[in-house]
């Protein structure tokens, strides 16, 4: 369960999932949980630990049984139902409802929505859709990347060259997701970085001004969403400063309570900054299947 509310209108909903409007209701859903139920228990009457926060489907087996009980029977059923201010009723498959159930819902402001589809698509997307709308969120400045399918966030003071990193990168094949700005959404226990929505596609170079990537380089040069995988921290050199020379220790920063794995790279004139983050891609991929360079050179050394 989220710890605030979203207030989305019926038209929104129906049109984002595609479902019918059988009754407007309140004439907006509000959600605080991703979970969903089939209020099958409640068609027996019973209403203990009934969470009224969840979003309720009635599938076939739900409605071949409420077909068969009697009709003032069911009518009390629903008004227990309805009088609990459910955000609202999906009906799938394109189920009959009867009138005095709409009815019903009209009088205690509840939506009811019809689907086509089977109720365990119908319950798989309404969930996708509820975990991206109800995610944790947070905003960074920095420059969001799609390196050979590692996601790598690059931080820095402003002027330290990320955007021109990034864009080299681009022309090297890899692929442009947010820049300046980047969305980070906590979506089931993993992070996942996009752009607002107007500056999609957009960078600004200094000296040069703001590009639009998409046009430039094509559509395979951008992407809408990536998981982030490293954070790249960019920092001007400091020869006072002890940089890491072996990689056997790893380091992590927590966004929205996740560690992410963190490399923090100088930056000085002459280093190719974006040959260094296409290396830590691989490396990062190499260490997912189990190979660590530092590891297996520090072995061969004490042995």
């Amino acid at each position: 369960m989220s710890n605030y509310t979203v207030n989305v209108t019926t038209e929104e909903l129906a049109k984002t999932l595609g479902f019918s409007i059988l009754e407007n209701g309140r004439g907006s859903v509000p959600l605080c949980s991703r979970n969903i139920s089939r209020p099958g228990l409640q068609f027996t009457g019973y209403f203990e630990h009934f969470d009224h926060t969840r979003i309720q489907v009635i599938g076939m087996a739900e409605h071949e049984y409420m077909n068969s009980l009697p009709m003032d029977f069911t009518l009390k059923v629903f008004t227990e139902l309805f009088k609990r201010n459910i955000p609202c009723l999906i009906v799938s498959r394109n189920l009959k409802i009867a009138p005095e159930i709409l009815e019903l819902a009209k009088e205690y402001g509840c939506p009811v929505f019809g689907s086509e589809q089977i109720t365990t698509h119908l319950i798989n997307q309404a969930y996708s859709y509820l975990s991206r709308l109800l995610a944790k969120e947070t905003m960074v400045h920095g420059v969001l990347v799609d390196v050979s399918g590692v996601g790598i966030l690059l931080e820095g003071d402003a002027g330290i060259g990320k955007s021109e990193i990034a864009l080299e990168l681009i022309n090297r094949g890899h692929r442009l997701v947010a820049d300046d700005c980047v969305i980070i959404r906590l979506i089931n226990d993993n992070l996942t970085g996009t752009a607002p929505e107007k500056i999609r596609d957009y960078m600004e170079i200094r000296g040069l001004g703001i590009i639009n990537i998409q046009t430039m380089y094509g559509p395979g040069s951008v992407r809408k969403e990536k998981g982030i995988d490293i954070v790249v921290k960019l920092e001007r050199w400091d020869e006072k400063k002890e940089y890491d020379r072996i990689g056997d220790i790893d380091f992590t920063e927590n966004i929205l309570g996740v560690d992410v794995f963190q490399l923090l790279i100088p930056v000085t004139p002459g280093r190719n900054i974006p040959t260094i983050i296409e290396t830590a891609a691989k490396k990062y991929r190499l260490k997912q299947v189990g190979y660590d360079a530092a590891h297996e050179l520090l072995g061969k050394v004490l042995r």
